[in-house]
């Protein structure tokens, strides 16, 4: 597998979790008593496998391959990127924030917190995919040969197992898979 497949695979399970997102604000806005444990496995997914390990593996290693490829950093695609990545981490900062505070008694930060920030993420993160799978990866795929694809996904299974550990990878889409079957019915 290319490494920008493995990427694209990762992306899959991301928009898996952010249509299970969009359920769960769905379910509060009508007045669902929050699940904060349900709420924890949702931002420590986010941390974990989507900031973490995925885009770990952009920053760390893809990028880093692409910069050396004369693709810009600085006013170039890149820089869109780290800094949608960016901004990423702080709506995940606040949407974990309106969750401490919900557990502190402030039953309004789930309205005024927690879902504005996620409904944030999401359409951040819809957009941003759709950026890297249909520009910065073809253009990866286009500079980087078969040969150094290899290598770059041998990279990322080094990065994911450092970064997350034996079986995380294997109980985030376990998360996945029942929180899907709970909040879409399928999975």
């Amino acid at each position: 597998m290319k490494a920008t497949g493995q990427l694209i695979q990762e992306h899959q399970a991301v928009l898996l979790m952010l249509q299970i997102m969009e359920a769960i604000c769905s379910d509060l806005d009508q007045g669902v008593q929050p699940n904060t444990d349900e709420l924890d496995s949702v931002i420590d997914f986010l941390k974990g496998f989507v900031d973490k390990c995925h885009h770990g593996k952009e920053e760390d290693i893809l990028f880093p391959e692409l910069e050396a490829r004369r693709v810009p950093n600085v006013g170039g695609p890149i820089d869109v990127m780290l800094s949608e990545h960016q901004r990423g981490r702080i709506l995940i900062k606040e949407m974990a924030e309106g969750v401490r505070l919900f557990k502190a008694g402030l039953s309004e930060s789930i309205s005024k917190q927690l879902v504005p920030n996620a409904r944030e993420y999401t359409k951040l993160l819809r957009e941003h995919i759709a950026k890297e799978n249909q520009v910065l990866f073809k253009m990866a795929d286009s500079l980087i040969d078969e040969t150094s694809q290899n290598e770059l996904y041998e990279k990322f299974e080094e990065l994911e197992f450092e970064r997350m550990g034996s079986g995380q990878h294997e109980a985030y889409h376990h998360l996945l898979h029942e929180l899907a079957k709970q909040h879409l019915g399928d999975h």
